[in-house]
């Protein structure tokens, strides 16, 4: 069982990763091997740590500590880990917001795969360029990890999927979709785009363009290795960025409405364009059942 201190003094150091620091320090982006995450909620933290993720200590509510149930599951999972416990009230007043299901856990941040191992062997990739808001980036990837997306690009402007909000909305899926940042001294989009055309990727800007071609198109859909590119909140993809795709690509809409919200428009576009592979795995898998019986 983990061990369970009872919070007698708000101030401790101990709680200044769920207090007091901000994302950006927990992340230390200058020293990445040192940073930490925050995961919230019993089913994210399972997740994690299924994942082989490294706990450091729990904030969780003290009732929920001794109850039978996922918590109480949980933290017999982490021995020795210091679990900080207290009424739920106090809890909020600690953190500033309320706890999902009245648990959080402070990980170390793992080192991150490079672009070529996540493309290694992949077919579908998503790159995801200058997505800013936390919620958009956990409903992506939560989208891709539901829809047959081997991997997720970042352009190094983009929110960090290891932020609190977004694995809280991707449900954890962080920790199963492989997913690395652009390094920025690749330059995007030049580098990017001259990475993804080495492995054989032809790039697919999902954007308002006159010259587009639907979604729906054969050829699209036909080729073997794709990366759906997505753009900011807002402004949507760099006219540098659509200029340099193979693709423009639109979601046929109706009445009147012409875009989607990034997340929305990301789950139509994994839904249409992985679906070719997902044929062809049940296809194999029907091969190999056929041959077994």
């Amino acid at each position: 069982m983990a061990d369970i201190i009872e919070i007698t003094d708000f101030d401790a150091p101990q709680l200044d990763i769920y207090a007091r620091l901000t994302e950006n320090q927990l992340l230390n982006r200058h020293e990445p091997e040192k940073g930490i995450f925050i995961a919230e909620s019993p089913k994210v933290i399972e997740r994690a740590l299924d994942a082989g993720y490294e706990p450091l200590s729990f904030l969780a509510e003290e009732r929920l500590t001794r109850q039978e149930g996922e918590t109480k599951e949980l933290l017999e999972r982490c021995v020795g880990i210091p679990v900080y416990a207290a009424k739920y009230e106090l809890l909020t007043g600690l953190t500033g917001f309320g706890l999902t299901r009245g648990m959080l856990c402070a990980m170390r941040r793992p080192p991150l795969p490079s672009p070529g191992e996540v493309c290694r062997g992949a077919r579908r990739i998503a790159v995801l360029e200058r997505v800013v808001n936390p919620t958009n980036v956990g409903a992506i990837i939560r989208s891709a990890a539901a829809l047959g997306i081997d991997g997720v690009l970042l352009t190094s402007d983009c929110s960090n999927p290891l932020y609190r909000r977004a694995i809280r909305v991707s449900m954890g899926t962080v920790f199963q979709v492989p997913w690395p940042f652009f390094p920025e001294d690749w330059g995007w989009p030049e580098g990017g785009m001259h990475f993804l055309r080495d492995l054989g990727f032809a790039t697919a800007a999902m954007a308002l363009r006159e010259d587009t071609v639907s979604i729906e198109d054969p050829h699209l859909l036909g080729e073997e290795r794709l990366a759906v590119i997505l753009g900011t909140e807002g402004d949507g993809l760099a006219d540098g960025t659509i200029a340099d795709c193979d693709y423009t690509v639109r979601i046929p809409m109706s009445h009147g409405v012409d875009s989607l919200n990034v997340a929305a428009a990301s789950a139509v576009a994994f839904w249409q364009l992985c679906r070719e592979g997902k044929r062809e795995k049940k296809r194999v898998f029907n091969k190999k059942r056929h041959e077994i019986q």
